[in-house]
């Protein structure tokens, strides 16, 4: 036995040898100075602790010097030769050769360790910066619910949706992307309802993507999409926890960005573009009714203006006598086909929307309104536009706004622009030719392989209670279909 346990100690010692060669011929403190060369926030501290040679490197802007001293350096002078990993419980070895993800934490707010003498790297999270505070959603503010929304970093919003959802089922699964930025992106789901198909493709998505890096969660939707050329976007977006809960509940997949205040909601259907959060939190009734007013809004608004450009173009027998003789006397004096009169306020209107949301917010509200007004006024007196156009004008811009989702509102106004340039070249002809087109590129059109006109063109006639019209919650028992949860119901009385 003896004899044995002098075989097996020599095993270990030659191992362990080996090991000490191997890492601490690959991964030196040398290297990482090498490696950020000319990074002035880089703190390289030689220290001595015990005897032992401790070599510290940390980011001075992304830790907290007082907590580093507290946390790390005052127990190792306090261990008393003690090994440092009882000394520091929270800290993790770095048993690998592989310098790159030694580095990645470092410059993500880890402090790194260099005990020369026992030639062992640990590294410990301390991470700690200014953020900002969670504050009230500016871009989907509503009367009832919560008032609270995402922030830019990606643990204080992984709080918010656990805050909301205290389930085991709630799984996180988190990863790093971009070749330069190496972001962090977090795949949201719940186990026991989302379909594990939804979660293998975003996943996959996720994985494949090659981009040198992110600024925001709109850009990585971009890439996720599954038509990338169509200007509907087919996934959500949301900055409202609440939102996302309610996506998780239902069986969507939520990918969050480190750095981003949105969360992209996967899969999602057009009707859900047009939907409130606020919708859950009225009457059914008023709920429904403002739903069909974003619905129908959507139609009005490509039509309204270039109706009026193939109607005075090619179609004036269509109006009746009145009407006709009042836009014969507006028309009078501009000197402009009516194509061009619409397209020339079209953009006037589009130049007001983006003064208006680059200047600081009270001046760009009082550029919109006295721009308007002043612009419209003038345009009339000056001859270059009809007051029926300003009119119709008008109310095109501001039920293209009608939409939640800002990215839908953005699609209806290029939209607007294809409609206006048609009827100018065909008439009505071309407007319906248009719209043919629109619903066929919308059937056309899937969200991570689910039909994109889902709930219009229901899988399941239980999504036609939460699709156009809303029906009291007590008739909702079903989720919608297009996420194919594993569970249907949402109640569990009865449950499959």
């Amino acid at each position: 036995m003896e004899w044995w346990r002098q075989q097996v100690e020599k095993v270990r010692a030659s191992q362990g040898n080996s090991k000490q060669q191997r890492y601490g011929s690959t991964i030196t403190p040398e290297r990482v100075k090498d490696q950020l060369e000319d990074v002035d926030d880089l703190s390289s501290l030689d220290l001595k602790m015990n005897g032992e040679s401790v070599h510290v490197f940390y980011l001075d802007t992304m830790v907290d010097k007082n907590q580093i001293y507290d946390t790390i350096l005052l127990p190792l002078q306090r261990s008393d030769g003690r090994h440092p990993l009882e000394v520091l419980p929270l800290a993790q070895p770095h048993n690998s050769e592989d310098l790159t993800p030694l580095l990645n934490n470092l410059l993500r707010g880890h402090t790194i360790l260099f005990f020369l003498d026992r030639n062992l790297i640990l590294q410990v999270n301390t991470f700690q910066v200014e953020h900002r505070n969670i504050s009230q959603s500016e871009n989907e503010s509503t009367v009832l619910g919560p008032q609270d929304s995402f922030v830019e970093m990606l643990e204080i919003n992984l709080s918010l949706l656990r805050r909301r959802i205290a389930s085991p089922y709630l799984k996180v699964a988190a990863s790093t992307i971009g070749t330069e930025t190496h972001n962090r992106v977090a795949v949201i789901y719940m186990e026991d309802i989302a379909n594990p198909e939804n979660v293998e493709r975003v996943k996959r998505r996720i994985q494949n993507v090659e981009y040198h890096g992110f600024v925001g969660m709109p850009v990585l939707k971009q890439m996720l999409e599954d038509k990338p050329y169509s200007p509907f976007p087919q996934f959500g977006l949301t900055n409202r926890p609440d939102n996302a809960t309610a996506a998780l509940l239902d069986g969507r997949i939520v990918v969050l960005l480190n750095g981003s205040p949105d969360a992209a909601i996967c899969p999602s259907s057009f009707l859900e573009l047009f939907s409130s959060p606020e919708d859950f939190y009225n009457r059914w009734s008023t709920a429904s009714l403002l739903r069909m007013i974003r619905f129908f809004g959507l139609f009005i608004t490509i039509l309204l203006t270039s109706s009026y450009v193939s109607v005075l173009t090619y179609h004036p027998e269509m109006l009746p006598p009145a009407l006709l003789t009042i836009l014969s006397e507006s028309r009078s004096r501009v000197p402009f086909p009516p194509v061009v009169e619409v397209m020339i306020m079209e953009l006037i209107i589009e130049i007001l929307r983006e003064a208006g949301i680059r200047m600081p917010t009270k001046i760009g509200q009082t550029i919109g309104i006295v721009g308007g007004i002043v612009i419209g006024t003038a345009s009339v007196q000056a001859g270059l536009a009809s007051n029926i156009l300003i009119v119709l004008v008008s109310v095109s811009a501001l039920l293209s706004f009608v939409p939640p989702n800002f990215l839908m509102s953005n699609a209806i106004r290029l939209v607007r622009y294809a409609f206006i340039l048609i009827a100018g070249l065909l008439g009505m002809y071309g407007q319906f030719l248009m719209l043919a087109f629109l619903f066929a590129h919308l059937l056309d059109l899937t969200s991570l392989g689910t039909p994109y006109m889902t709930a219009g063109v229901p899988r399941k006639w239980t999504d036609m209670l939460n699709g156009l019209v809303r029906v009291p919650l007590i008739y909702m028992l079903y989720r919608n279909t297009m996420s194919r949860a594993k569970r249907k119901k949402v109640r569990p009385v009865g449950e499959e």
